[in-house]
């Protein structure tokens, strides 16, 4: 009896540690590689990795970020805004603009407040490097992410946006010289201290050498708050001077808002016969491009929606972790009036007659569609 009782003794003792050895096992196997346990249920399953990349992601909603301009003036300007908020928005964030009025000394202060304000992201619209560079720096050491849009910039880190901005001189140059024949005289309106006007004026001194038959009667250009009033008023000052029907036989504009400007003189002048030629394109002024007999008659541009989205993306590419590349070239397209319908469209149409034009998926990578959902 002792035997058979001492035996079962045994094989009880053998069971009780089996289940504290399982028990423990069990623990060790939920929390293999130091995680913490959850609390679940016994029997609940861990979440597929598909759900713990989108939670990851998710961590970049709610950011904030300051979007700093050198100017913020005419409907390219408005529409670029568009495309920033759109594409934060989607993401869950929300823009603070900071407009500088043409005055760079501001929009370092501008730069230097996004930073001290704490800002998680900072995109820059223009601008130069002295004016810009110590700030940019300062943002880096913060880790504070930035991507510029033509802006003058080169820092290690910084991720710059530009629009193609010597193949769209060169378009619309081109089309100028053959609606011309090769030959005649031409305005210029040109301004220097920017980036993508730098880069135009390259285009600019090749068409010259290229078709020397072509003359440059004036020149002129300012870039301010009231731009497109200003080269109106020296627009018109230029048309005195040159009176007769033949005397200029186009303007080449570098910029929507000179365009606009120099559209608007020649219409008051009734010397319709001079072209203009212009790059930028926005909702305002495609609706110029479309008038029947607006001197008006094309421009190469990249949707300015687009450009804003596209820079928004590069952005978050910088929160994710993820290689981005110190340049990005936008490509754009030429709009002629011979393209477009007779009845009026916006931008957002355009799409239907000028090939290449807006849905941009530069930058779009595959995890930003989560975010998007969320």
């Amino acid at each position: 009896m002792k035997r058979i009782w001492n035996g079962a003794w045994v094989k009880l003792l053998l069971i009780a540690l089996a289940v504290v050895v399982a028990g423990c096992g069990a623990k060790t196997a939920s929390n293999e590689g130091g995680a913490p346990s959850t609390g679940a249920a016994e029997g609940t399953e861990q979440a597929p990795a598909e759900e713990t990349a989108a939670a990851e992601e998710n961590s970049l909603a709610g950011k904030k970020i300051a979007l700093i301009m050198q100017l913020n003036i005419g409907t390219f300007s408005s529409q670029y805004i568009d495309g920033v908020t759109e594409q934060v928005t989607k993401f869950g964030g929300e823009v603070q603009v900071f407009g500088a009025d043409g005055d760079l000394a501001k929009m370092a202060s501008n730069l230097e407040a996004a930073i001290n304000q704490g800002f998680d992201g900072i995109l820059i619209d223009h601008g130069q490097a002295g004016a810009l560079e110590a700030g940019v720096k300062k943002a880096l050491e913060k880790n504070i992410p930035v991507v510029a849009f033509d802006a003058d910039l080169n820092v290690p880190g910084v991720t710059v946006l530009q629009q193609g901005d010597e193949k769209m001189a060169e378009m619309t140059l081109e089309r100028l010289a053959q609606d011309a024949g090769g030959k005649g005289t031409i305005v210029k309106i040109w301004v220097a201290g920017f980036a993508p006007m730098e880069r135009r004026q390259i285009a600019y001194s090749a068409f010259q050498q290229k078709y020397p038959e072509i003359k440059e009667i004036a020149a002129f250009g300012s870039a301010s708050a009231s731009t497109a009033l200003d080269t109106q008023a020296q627009m018109e000052a230029i048309l005195k001077q040159y009176p007769n029907k033949g005397d200029i036989t186009a303007v080449w504009a570098s910029w929507d808002e000179f365009a606009k400007g120099a559209t608007r003189a020649i219409e008051q002048a009734g010397r319709n016969e001079i072209k203009v030629y212009g790059i930028d394109m926005s909702d305002e002024d495609l609706q110029m491009i479309q008038k029947a007999d607006s001197p008006w008659v094309a421009s190469a541009a990249v949707d300015p929606k687009d450009i804003g989205r596209v820079q928004v993306r590069y952005l978050y590419q910088k929160f994710h972790g993820d290689e981005t590349p110190a340049t990005v070239v936008l490509d754009p397209v030429f709009v002629h009036r011979e393209q477009l319908p007779e009845q009026p469209i916006s931008t957002a149409e355009l799409s239907q007659y000028v090939e290449g034009w807006g849905s941009s998926e530069q930058g779009y990578a595959d995890w930003m569609k989560d975010i998007e959902k969320q």
